[in-house]
């Protein structure tokens, strides 16, 4: 790992000299003496911390911290002062500088200073690594699916990302709505800012307002300090409502002033403060249906539905479930220190012809489960839950009779022998508690096993599976 670099900009000479014996060793060094070469290191080096005399020949400190904050804001400036401009000094950590240091310095002070200025930078690295990391994961191009109406989603998220307008995400919950809010942040020059989500369904009606628009000190019980709300965190990013449908009517009116004005109140107080958010909601309801009933404010719904994202249901999709299965086993055998599983092709089918409720939230909690409990290094049909097996019969069978491939009659008769056969397997094979699970009498459920062709040997081997 190459050395951080110190810039000294100092017109003294013995100074330089001082600071050369101090962090020689730790440091690649560079030094100026006048303010124009200053500027001229800094574009040429990027140094992580300049120490800075703030009286320089020419153009002084203040002048220069100023042109340097501009040119490189990620290095972090302490200046060199005499007692006599230490008020000097104080101004200029207003302009940005990290800390100062009065001549003669201490030692082990500069050296303290020097760390922390470094500590300082470092970190600021790393976040900009974080923030850009997190960014790759949000792109669109690492969103999982190539179907059609995903193509659709992705088309419209490119277009709207750049832009301010407000956006409306709807769609069954599950299919990942709070994502693509991510990747339309994340996709914008917005990317750098803070990307505040609000579940506005977990939070009570009488908690919303002072957790969006935060309060003063003193406006009711209990409210000992003032607290900045998800609005106010949100300034210069993404606010992202999840949800929120589940906003009572008072809420929606203040919060409809809110996003039309770009200023509040908090509670309780009685400045306007004046922020610059992009607002992204998401909802599982049909906004435009309970604006219709008055369970929704229709001036909102139309403020917030500018510009308006459709997320399929995971069965309307079904081309996307082996794309989505395989990178789910990649990242939860990577999450679980685990070779990643294979899918037999059984089951990979059965997954394809279930329709999935849940949609990609059950899919990827599948996997997971998977992931961790199956023994074996293949998943086979027999692995995957009875539910889903059960379901994927009838739902395959559902499919063939609207395909017309199918008569209605074949698709009733085989979901009436696995009820018949399930319920017999419940009890024990027997027929009287069979018959009262379901319903009837033995009698009929007699009867409807000899229409059905379900015999004796059918049941031996149902029982032989179970006690194997």
């Amino acid at each position: 790992m190459s050395q951080p670099s110190l810039l000294i900009v100092d017109d003294e000479a013995g100074v330089r000299e001082s600071i050369r014996l101090i962090f020689g060793k730790d440091f690649r060094l560079h030094e100026t003496k006048s303010s124009e070469e200053a500027i001229r290191k800094v574009r040429q080096e990027r140094p992580e911390v300049i120490l800075l005399d703030i009286l320089m020949p020419g153009c002084n400190g203040l002048d220069t911290l100023k042109q340097i904050k501009t040119i490189h804001p990620a290095g972090q400036v302490i200046m060199l002062t005499a007692l006599n401009t230490a008020r000097t000094a104080l101004t200029a950590k207003e302009s940005g500088a990290f800390d100062y240091v009065t001549k003669p310095f201490d030692v082990d002070e500069l050296r303290l200073r020097v760390s922390r200025a470094l500590e300082k930078t470092q970190m600021s690295k790393e976040l900009e690594r974080l923030k850009d990391e997190v960014g790759r994961k949000y792109g669109i191009e690492n969103i999982v699916g190539k179907s059609k109406p995903m193509l659709d989603v992705y088309k419209i998220v490119s277009l709207v990302a750049g832009k301010k307008s407000t956006v409306l995400i709807t769609g069954e919950s599950g299919t990942g709505k709070e994502l693509i809010a991510r990747a339309i942040h994340y996709n914008s020059d917005r990317r750098a800012k803070p990307f505040v989500v609000v579940n506005c369904a977990a939070l009570p009606d009488t908690l919303i307002e002072s957790e969006l628009f935060g309060y003063e000190k003193g406006a009711f019980t209990n409210a000992h300090h003032r607290k900045v709300g998800h609005f106010e965190s949100a300034h210069g990013g993404t606010l992202f409502l999840d949800e929120i449908g589940e906003l009572g009517m008072g809420t929606q009116a203040k919060f409809l002033r809110a996003v039309e004005t770009e200023t509040f109140t908090r509670l309780g107080g009685t400045e306007e403060i004046k922020v610059d958010v992009r607002v992204v909601a998401a909802s599982n309801r049909d906004l435009e249906k309970l604006a219709g009933t008055g369970g929704f404010r229709r001036d909102l719904f139309y403020r917030l539905n500018v510009v308006s994202v459709q997320l399929p249901p995971l069965r309307d999709k079904k081309g996307d479930i082996p794309l989505l299965l395989d990178h789910f086993l990649k990242v939860k055998a990577q999450e679980s220190s685990m070779p990643p599983k294979i899918l037999s092709a059984e089951a990979v089918d059965c997954m394809i012809s279930y329709l999935w409720p849940g949609n990609v939230r059950e899919l990827e909690n599948l996997v997971e489960r998977l992931t961790i409990l199956t023994p074996h290094e293949t998943v086979a049909l027999a692995d995957l839950p009875e539910g889903m097996r059960f379901l994927d019969q009838t739902g395959s069978l559902k499919e063939k009779v609207l395909q017309g491939s199918s008569p209605l009659s074949e698709a009733v008769d085989e979901f009436e022998r696995e009820l018949i056969l399930k319920a017999l397997q419940k009890t024990g094979f027997n027929q009287t508690k069979a018959a009262s699970l379901l319903g009837t009498s033995r009698r009929v459920l007699r009867y409807r096993m000899e229409k059905l062709q379900i015999k004796e040997n059918d049941l031996s081997s149902e029982q032989t599976k179970l006690s194997g």
